[in-house]
């Protein structure tokens, strides 16, 4: 196994840089990248023009010290080619064509593609979707759910001990209100399960808002129930139960079809939790009475007035927030889960939530130094109009719904061009296709920009979408089946030595495979899954263009296994890289 080349090559230029130029340099940014363009060589360390003033030498000369030291181990000579010098100082290298030879033999023989576990394995929580009780998920929480299983993914792959959680909306005023509301109009939902669907139950959810905010007697009452909740209360908890269980029931239908794992421990699992949040704030001077609310007034944080802002932890009637939820489970997180890396996967809107939360648990000092807190934001899903998604009554789409439309439409596709197929195979392809190309339209994008849902999009065979990789990956299995070839066996009978690397698109398609373990170290240091969708598409790219120009099946004998080697490591990456964004492939389409 081994590390991506990548990586390597930056703690290479770390030591040579030390080496040349003392041990205050070991942390220097060595300035390591791939090669924007392919004529100068393949990677690139432009470190010796930042080092210029520094060393008061010319960047030609610092670069020269650089290659000098980094030479002095041999392993460098069997990578590369002798690194040159361009411009003002930037170091060229070239990877060997005999390294690129034996690096696919040993992706070839692997089922991680020769890509190593982390060494130092961590405790990572992810904390993504998070739909709200009494309520459909919507298209909102898809962002959530996809990107966080995607991150989760990648983060597992590489060996990480990752917790994948789901901080459900079961608790607050919302119970109050629902239960209040439903003691009136629909007493048999609160004592028998599942009295009501699911989507009767939004509607109900919905004017009990209405009353709510309209209604100061109803509000009381609802307050009151909240209380009787927290208190414990039989009826009340029974009642809140049912809906726990029936909501929980629903999101489970669609965590099953989207293929994705969580952990639900929901808001109410916090709450004995709470009451040692103030008491911790109070003892480390935080905390401050702001017109009868406990608070934390922020650092960089004002109103309109220029004045410090506060956290509220404790609402003056003694009720504890959404703030005071999230601090009581970071302090968990940290302190009863041991996680040393915490991942919030949220809509963007909630950056500035995130950022107090953060501030006030690292100047309680909660957040120990080998701690690190990550908020994960993602833009909106919009409508052609350049709006909000929404029905055409203006209702939130419902994320069930969207999904069966998805499948809807990718089933009529395959009816038009294989009609003669039968039934399991045409659902199967429908629901690997839509589903996939749902997921990665999503993850295709930026996270943090809003981008447009468009079926048609997602769905077209062309471009940067899950038909043109999931085609790529069914080529090449088309490739095994017209030349009657099974690829494991052709492959474990050859000594290491399959790939011969002679034509410019085929050393273009094998660089490109050797570049899989970077996408995936960039998704897991950055967190934006588009970075691997982006590498897959190229793959996909390459691999198209390597198929066009060098024949596979009608080649000579020792150029012809070369070239299925080659075919068949794509098609393991595309798998590989597809399952680490929660994409199935299919074997024929």
């Amino acid at each position: 196994m081994s590390t991506s080349v990548l990586s390597d090559l930056k703690i290479r230029f770390s030591k040579a840089i030390a080496d040349a130029f003392g041990a205050e340099y070991a942390n220097y940014d060595p300035a390591v990248a791939p090669s924007k363009d392919a004529k100068f060589g393949d990677y690139q360390c432009n470190v010796a023009l930042s080092l210029t003033k520094k060393l008061k030498q010319k960047p030609q000369d610092v670069a020269a010290q650089i290659i000098e030291k980094l030479l002095i181990n041999e392993t460098i000579k069997h990578i590369f080619e002798a690194p040159t010098i361009a411009g003002a100082g930037f170091i060229n290298l070239k990877l060997k064509l005999s390294y690129l030879e034996t690096q696919l033999a040993k992706m070839q023989k692997s089922d991680r593609l020769a890509i190593a576990t982390v060494d130092k394995p961590e405790r990572v929580i992810v904390d993504f979707s998070s739909p709200n009780i009494a309520k459909e998920m919507h298209v909102g929480h898809l962002r959530s759910t996809i990107i966080g299983d995607s991150i989760a993914r990648i983060l597992e792959f590489q060996g990480h001990e990752v917790l994948r959680l789901n901080h459900v909306g079961d608790w607050g005023t919302q119970f109050g209100m629902l239960i209040t509301y439903l003691r009136e109009v629909y007493p048999d939902a609160l004592t028998k399960a599942d009295a009501i669907a699911i989507g009767d139950l939004v509607e109900l959810y919905r004017a009990a808002k209405k009353r709510f905010d309209e209604d100061e007697a109803f509000k009381e009452t609802s307050r009151n129930a909240v209380v009787e909740l927290q208190a414990g209360g039989t009826e009340a908890k029974l009642a809140w139960q049912l809906l726990c269980g029936q909501s929980r029931r629903e999101f489970q239908k669609i965590y099953d079809v989207l293929n994705i794992q969580l952990t639900e421990r929901g808001e109410s699992f916090y709450n004995s939790f709470l009451a040692d949040v103030i008491t911790d704030l109070r003892e480390t001077g935080l905390l401050q009475e702001d017109q009868g609310a406990l608070c934390v007034f922020l650092e960089g944080f004002t109103n309109k007035d220029g004045q410090p802002l506060p956290l509220i932890v404790q609402k003056s009637d003694g009720g504890y927030n959404y703030a005071t939820t999230d601090l009581a489970a970071l302090r968990y997180r940290i302190r009863q889960d041991q996680a040393t890396r915490i991942i919030y996967v949220t809509d963007i809107g909630q950056s500035g939530h995130f950022a107090q939360v953060f501030q006030v648990a690292k100047r309680a000092n909660w957040i120990p130094e080998n701690v690190q807190t990550t908020h994960v934001p993602f833009g909106l899903v919009m409508g052609d109009d350049g709006k909000k998604f929404k029905t055409r009554s203006g209702d939130t789409v419902a994320l069930k719904s969207l999904l069966e439309e998805a499948i809807t439409r990718a089933r009529a596709d395959i009816e038009s061009r294989n009609p003669e197929a039968s039934e399991e195979f045409k659902q199967d392809v429908a629901e690997a296709v839509g589903l996939g190309a749902v997921k990665y339209a999503d993850l295709s994008q930026n996270r943090t920009s809003n981008y447009i849902f468009s079926f048609d999009k997602m769905l077209a065979l062309q471009g940067n979408t899950a038909p043109y990789m999931l085609y790529a990956y069914v080529r090449v299995q088309g490739i095994g089946r017209k030349g009657e070839i099974d690829f494991a066996s052709v492959f474990d009978n050859l000594n290491g030595d399959a790939v011969k690397l002679t034509q410019d698109p085929e050393i273009v398609l094998a660089k490109h495979l050797l570049q899989f373990a970077e996408a995936i170290d960039a998704v897991a240091e950055e967190l934006f899954p588009n970075r691997l969708c982006q590498y897959l598409f190229e793959l996909s790219q390459k691999f198209n263009q390597f198929f066009e120009q060098c024949p596979v099946l009608q080649a000579e004998e020792s150029e012809r296994i070369s070239r299925l080697s080659l075919c068949d490591i794509t098609a393991k990456t595309l798998k590989l890289g597809l399952n680490l964004l929660g994409i199935r492939v299919l074997e024929r389409m």
